[in-house]
C-alpha cells in the first residue's frame, strides 16, 4: 500500500516504518497517526512480519513533534478528543500488539516523537538523538501518553523532572534515566536494530505475544498482572509452538517456528 507521509517496507520477516516527513522533521499530523495506525494493524496481521522497526527520515529527527498547526486553535473538548483519539488509534496500539517493536531513534525525538518511542517495546538511540517533552513550554502537557509511559520508564521523580522543565536529555543520558536501551552510531543505527530482531525471530511469536501482553498487565489500574501472567503461561501449553520448542529442546535442535 501506498502512503503519503510514511514509508513501509517488508523484509526477512521485519516491516520497517520509516516517517517519511523530513521538511517538517517527521512532526506527526493526523494524516501520518493515521497512516501510521493502519500499517501496523497491517504488520501485526502479517504472520511472516516477526518485528517492526520504526524510524525517521533523513538524519536530523525521528519525529520531532506533533503538527502545532493543526490544533493550536482547538478549544477544551477538540484538545480532549485529539488525546483520546491519538492515543487509541496509535499509541495504545503499537504498545499492545503482540508483533514487538523496536524504535529506532535517528535525531530529536521530541513530544509526540518521545511518546511514539515510549510506546514501542524496545528504544536504540543514535548518539546524536535528543529526547524530551516540550509540552508545558506551550502552556498544554504531554497528551498521547507521555506522562503515564515516562514515568513507568523513568521513575516519579526523574518524568517530574523532565516534563516540567521542558529539557531535552542526550542518547546517553536517556540511557542512564532507563529511557532507551542501546545507544550507538547513526551508522549502526538500523543494523543494531536488526540485530535485535534477529534474535526475537528466533524465538516463538505466540509466546513472545503472550509475554508483551503479561508484562503491559502490570502497568494497568486495576489489573493484577500476576494473574494474567498465570493464564497466559498456561495458555502456550498444548499450542503446536509449545510443542515444538518443547520438542525441538529435547531433540537438542534449534525450533522452527
Amino acid at each position: 500500500m501506498d502512503y503519503e507521509n510514511i514509508i513501509s517496507e517488508h523484509k526477512e520477516g521485519i516491516c520497517y516504518l520509516t516517517i517519511n516527513r523530513p521538511k517538517k522533521l517527521n512532526a506527526l499530523n493526523s494524516i501520518t497517526i493515521s497512516e501510521l495506525s493502519n500499517a501496523i494493524k497491517q504488520a501485526d496481521k502479517d504472520k511472516l512480519v516477526r518485528c517492526i522497526i520504526l524510524t525517521g527520515a533523513d538524519k536530523k529527527a525521528f519525529v520531532a513533534g506533533a503538527d502545532i498547526s493543526e490544533f493550536a486553535s482547538f478549544d477544551v473538548a477538540s484538545g480532549e478528543g485529539l488525546a483520546r483519539k491519538g492515543q487509541e488509534m496509535l499509541f495504545d496500539l503499537l504498545e499492545k500488539i503482540g508483533t514487538p517493536s523496536i524504535a529506532a531513534i535517528n535525531g530529536f525525538a521530541l513530544g509526540g516523537g518521545l511518546e511514539l518511542a515510549m510506546a514501542a517495546h524496545i528504544r536504540i538511540a543514535s548518539e546524536n538523538a535528543k529526547m524530551g517533552l516540550p509540552e508545558v513550554s506551550l502552556g498544554v502537557i504531554p497528551g498521547y501518553g507521555g506522562t503515564q509511559r515516562l514515568t513507568n520508564l523513568v521513575g516519579k521523580g526523574k518524568a517530574m523532572e523532565m516534563i516540567t522543565t521542558a529539557g531535552m536529555l542526550s542518547a546517553n543520558e536517556a540511557k542512564e534515566w532507563g529511557l532507551v536501551n542501546y545507544v550507538c552510531s547513526q551508522e549502526d543505527l538500523i543494523s543494531m536494530s536488526e540485530k535485535i530482531a534477529s534474535k526475537i525471530k528466533r524465538n516463538s511469536p505466540m509466546a513472545i505475544a503472550r509475554a508483551i501482553k503479561s508484562v503491559n498487565a502490570g502497568f494497568i489500574t486495576g489489573v493484577d498482572g500476576f494473574e494474567v501472567e498465570k493464564e497466559e503461561f498456561g495458555n502456550c501449553f498444548g499450542t503446536p509452538e509449545f510443542i515444538e520448542g518443547t520438542t525441538a529442546f529435547m531433540e537438542k535442535r534449534k525450533p522452527n517456528f
